[in-house]
């Protein structure tokens, strides 16, 4: 990582954070469950998530990391 917004995600924390983008009502109960609790730990512990009145919110730097993300995964499928 060259830079404080190249993330190398996996693919379980890209679903994730694409997830979080849409309305909280409409989030999967799958993202609530065990696993999903750890992945949101992981993002939360990147800055690129947090938790505000108990529901994960995308954190502007998230938005730059799934952005950026979006044109490297372009870039490589070009």
């Amino acid at each position: 990582m060259n830079d404080e917004s190249d993330f190398d995600l996996r693919p379980d924390q890209w679903e994730t954070l694409k997830a979080l983008r849409a309305p909280v009502a409409t989030l999967p109960a799958a993202r609530l469950s065990a696993s999903g609790l750890t992945v949101l730990d992981d993002l939360v512990a990147l800055g690129l998530v947090s938790i505000s009145e108990h529901l994960p919110v995308i954190t502007p730097k998230g938005r730059k990391a799934l952005i950026r993300g979006s044109f490297r995964l372009l870039d490589a499928a070009a």
